[in-house]
């Protein structure tokens, strides 16, 4: 019987659950994210499911269900002007009461995130962690006002010993600080639907990374909201500039040290901030992940391993193993996003450095050769020159990965196109495989070096309309990446690959 493996994505390879929010409750891992479908027009098309696994055996996941649906909410039935209903559920995070109960933070948005700006964010209960929640309330003053100061969006929230904390924020991305203030201004009272009188208060401090406290009632705000990480046009002198907050707040407690991560003003990346209190004081830390591999080994923007976007997630310990769960994109739009996982490391001073991505994702070590993988547990895939945000309109041919007519598979392989694994345990002598289809007219080259300087093997390719399995011999030892590269004419498909 075949070792059982996982591999990125870590879900089913047709899920699509970003913006992940990992939370260890008794002896499960259960993932809380948004819900996005293939080939979708809009964020958040679906409502919240949840996937599980034990902390034992983060193979075997399964899928818990719908635990909410937007129109639960009283507020799905509102409309924003141009945008219709307020009836998709954006990125969620959950945590248990004091009362031992589930509460569920998110905040509702019409199609394309019109709306989504300006509040509220509202609360479910659930008695389980994948219970069927139930509409609760929304956060609010002691006044019954709800909050709205700043920007309610992308809440995340903790209990510490008791006291709750709820962060929240959005600012604008860093192409946008380049514009004028007088344009900015503009720009926040049209999204976040801010009155004369807010802006005059706050100005672009509007935009940042917030928190407040919550009574034990979870919905009344108990004291705050405090601006923790400034966003990029505010954060000139400080040691946020380069990394300032965009969105995705995100918040763990380890030893006595709390971790803020976040989205940076880049989107791309996922970085964290570090303070010996909740709500004030918090450090750049670093960043630890970027979907497009920018940044680590000096990796430059130009230089990306993969079409990059938006970015959401958060660390996890998993049976004493910590993880960082991020998301990529999919299906050449911004709409379909899918969960992916990495290893990291918490060094004794804190500090935790980027990681790469890869294939292995959740799995204890480097895959076996051994079976037939999916061609789009690829962690990298690029041309050379590979687009920022998925909605990507100029005409130019990219290599993609797609859901069509209930298949997965990468696409728009053309010349130059690489395609990579990373890593597999290569032990010797082996036949390896891989199914393809397309006009294409060349070579699809191997390497197992990072370099792609050493070919350890070929494939002809000729054009043919049917799924087509061609197999070659390799010899290879040790743990090592895998990558195919394509030179030719026309493009090609890819669905699968592996050992015979």
């Amino acid at each position: 019987m075949k070792i059982k493996q996982v591999y990125n994505p870590y879900l089913p390879i047709n899920e699509y659950i970003p913006d992940g929010e990992p939370h260890v409750f008794e002896d499960r891992l259960y993932i809380f994210g948004s819900h996005d479908k293939a080939g979708s027009d809009t964020y958040c098309s679906l409502d919240y499911v949840v996937y599980s696994a034990p902390v034992t055996d983060l193979t075997e996941w399964r899928c818990d269900g719908v635990i909410y649906s937007a129109l639960q909410d009283p507020h799905s039935k509102e409309e924003v002007l141009g945008a219709g209903k307020r009836e998709y559920l954006f990125a969620p995070d959950v945590v248990r009461g004091n009362d031992g109960k589930y509460y569920l933070y998110y905040c509702l948005s019409a199609k394309g995130g019109a709306g989504g700006f300006d509040g509220p964010i509202s609360v479910a209960v659930s008695d389980t962690p994948a219970g069927r929640y139930t509409y609760y309330g929304d956060v609010k003053y002691p006044d019954k006002r709800l909050l709205k100061r700043y920007v309610p969006f992308d809440p995340a929230v903790i209990n510490d010993g008791g006291r709750i904390y709820l962060y929240y924020g959005w600012a604008f991305m860093a192409k946008h600080s380049k514009d004028s203030d007088e344009n900015n201004l503009r720009r926040i009272k049209k999204m976040f639907h801010k009155d004369d009188d807010e802006i005059a208060r706050d100005g672009l401090n509007i935009m940042g990374a917030n928190v407040v406290e919550l009574e034990r009632d979870m919905l009344t705000v108990k004291s705050g909201p405090e601006r923790i990480i400034p966003c990029h046009r505010l954060a000139a002198g400080t040691e946020f500039y380069e990394h300032a907050f965009f969105e995705a707040s995100l918040i763990r407690k380890i030893g006595n040290l709390y971790y803020f991560i976040y989205s940076t003003m880049v989107q791309h990346e996922l970085a964290y901030a570090v303070s010996r209190y909740p709500d004030r004081e918090f450090h750049f830390g670093g960043v630890i992940i970027s979907n497009g591999d920018v940044g680590y080994d000096g990796r430059s923007e130009s230089n990306k391993t993969a079409n990059t976007g938006t970015n959401h997630g958060s660390i996890e310990c998993i049976n004493g193993q910590w993880y960082i769960f991020y998301h990529r994109n999919t299906n050449l739009t911004s709409f379909s996003r899918q969960g992916m996982a990495e290893k990291i490391d918490i060094g004794t001073d804190g500090s935790i450095k980027q990681v790469e991505m890869t294939s292995c994702g959740l799995n204890k070590d480097a895959l076996l050769t051994d079976r037939i993988y999916p061609s789009v547990i690829a962690c990298n895939l690029s041309d050379g020159s590979m687009p920022h945000n998925g909605n990507y309109e100029d005409g130019r041919i990219i290599p993609v990965i797609v859901e069509k007519d209930d298949i997965c598979y990468i696409e728009n392989i053309h010349d130059g196109t690489y395609i990579g694994y990373k890593y597999f345990s290569f032990q010797g002598h082996s036949g390896l495989s891989i199914v393809y289809r397309g006009i294409g007219n060349g070579v699809l080259r191997v390497y197992t070096d990072k370099a792609m300087s050493d070919e350890i093997g070929r494939y002809s390719i000729t054009p043919n309309p049917y799924w087509t399995e061609l197999c070659i011999d390799i010899y290879e030892n040790g743990i090592k990446p895998l990558f195919f590269v394509y030179e030719g004419e026309g493009t090609i498909q890819m669905l699968e690959f592996g050992w015979k």
